[in-house]
């Protein structure tokens, strides 16, 4: 009797630490990081997110906008925990305002701007913007949106900005600009690579990076984020081999 009792207790425990292991392997599955994403980087970003799951059983839940627009969410008490930007001004910002934590900021990518027409014929280099034969040209908004602000330093650097004022339509961040070309609202624009670089579709002119700053874009954990594993377990994995992997193939440079 005592031997069946002691197997069975055996078999009581065996089958509770089973169901101690799945809820464990559950909690972890179950939490999340909010994540705030620079418009330029949504589509890597959602590639990024389904193997950050697949790797820690964490899930990222991404935020996309301009990064001023995101920035001000974060000032204005947003729950993000993590911050990935399109420049690295705003993310020291952050840690010098007391909104993200010290010693947490890196450049996670490097991006570069294209002139984008999804006319085949349009776009032949700087030449393009030198004649002026189409009506509008979209830019993003170049105080809220780094991507903007490189595709003004371009026009500066070409001489042409003052006459290519009157033509421009802007969009709040990159994403936006994009879909104004996309959809008409503009015959051509400065746009993301990373928005361009797997189709092969239109006509483009990598712009070359002597003509703008370089767009460092810096990610920080926010402090919302300090203790949450989910939150610095995508900071860690933002900076390893597979997240590299990603950026390259959407046409981000990394300094890692």
């Amino acid at each position: 009797m005592q031997k069946r009792r002691t197997g069975l207790g055996h078999w009581i425990a065996a089958i509770a630490t089973v169901f101690i292991g799945i809820s464990a392997v559950q909690a972890v599955r179950a939490e999340t990081t909010q994540v705030a994403v620079a418009a330029n980087f949504a589509d890597a970003a959602k590639e990024l997110g389904v193997r950050f799951e697949r790797a820690t059983g964490y899930k990222a839940v991404f935020s996309f906008g301009s990064t001023g627009q995101l920035y001000t969410q974060i000032t204005q008490g947003a729950p993000f925990e993590v911050y990935l930007a399109a420049d690295e001004a705003r993310p020291k910002r952050a840690v010098e305002e007391g909104y993200a934590v010290a010693g947490t900021r890196f450049i996670y990518a490097t991006g570069r701007i294209v002139l984008f027409s999804t006319n085949p014929e349009l776009v032949r280099g700087a030449q393009t913007l030198r004649t002026g034969n189409f009506i509008k040209l979209a830019i993003a908004n170049p105080v809220t949106a780094p991507y903007g602000a490189a595709a003004v330093q371009v026009m500066k650097a070409l001489g042409l900005y003052e006459a290519l004022v009157p033509k421009l339509v802007q969009g709040q961040n990159i994403a936006q600009t994009y879909q104004f070309v996309r959809i008409g609202g503009a015959e051509l624009g400065f746009v993301a690579l990373s928005q361009v670089v797997r189709t092969s579709e239109g006509s483009r002119w990598i712009v070359p990076a002597k003509l703008y700053v370089p767009i460092a874009q810096d990610a920080v954990l926010l402090k919302a984020g300090a203790d949450k594993r989910a939150a610095r377990a995508f900071v860690k994995f933002l900076r390893s081999p597979q997240a590299r992997e990603v950026k390259r193939k959407y046409g981000y440079g990394t300094r890692e």
